[in-house]
């Protein structure tokens, strides 16, 4: 009997560590959801490197290939995720110049998780490239856009409450066909809603609750 509660408890606590993990809620991938071409994705919002709104605070799903996407320029179109662009054309000429920042940022909320065992990975590009950062700290590194780059934050970058992730992108200066975009993928993500200690504790207390009424119905 001693050996079977003991296995209980054991199993318990390991399943209610795992139970209350899953992905985080608000990571979006450039255009998710969105399936036809020129839609606003509001998901990201699109300011300058001073935080002062441009192009209506938002851009715009290019869904679809075509030049400059699938064209062995930027990274082909798919269901997953879609480049971001400033304005509804995909083709249209910034900087011609000087160089431009674009900043597009997504923000999630961590209200009611723990932030200590919160953790993301993606991948992404830009034109021209582009630093990713998550409340203020670097993560990851895009240099070109027709490749993908890695990004990722562990525990340690997480605060409570509401996380900001950046992605700065420089358009570099060109007098000629000058486009700029931003593509997003998260790949996968991780945090539990309840800290583990007091999971825990809450199901000993009700193993312990159970055995009390089980050792008063015996002496009865």
């Amino acid at each position: 009997m001693k050996n079977s509660i003991k296995a209980i408890l054991i199993t318990g606590i390991i399943t209610t560590q795992s139970a209350y993990a899953s992905p985080i809620s608000g990571l979006f991938n450039t255009g998710e959801g969105i399936a036809i071409n020129q839609q606003t994705d509001t998901h990201y919002v699109l300011t300058d490197e001073n935080g002062v709104s441009i192009f209506g605070g938002f851009g715009e799903a290019a869904v679809g290939n075509g030049f400059p996407i699938g064209s062995g320029v930027w990274i082909q179109d798919s269901a997953t995720s879609h480049w971001l662009t400033p304005t509804a054309n995909r083709t249209e000429v910034f900087d011609l110049n000087s160089q431009g920042t674009y900043v597009w940022a997504l923000s999630f909320d961590l209200t009611g998780s723990d932030p200590a065992t919160a953790s993301f990975s993606g991948r992404f590009s830009a034109d021209n490239n582009a630093v990713a950062l998550l409340n203020g700290n670097q993560i990851g590194f895009a240099s070109d856009f027709s490749n993908w780059y890695d990004f990722s934050a562990s525990s340690n970058l997480f605060v409570s409450g509401i996380n900001k992730i950046e992605f700065v992108v420089t358009n570099l200066q060109f007098n000629g066909f000058n486009p700029t975009g931003l593509r997003v993928e998260f790949t996968n993500s991780n945090v539990s809603s309840v800290p583990l200690p007091g999971a825990a504790w809450l199901f000993l207390s009700s193993m312990f609750g159970f055995l009390a009424v089980k050792r008063k119905k015996q002496k009865l």
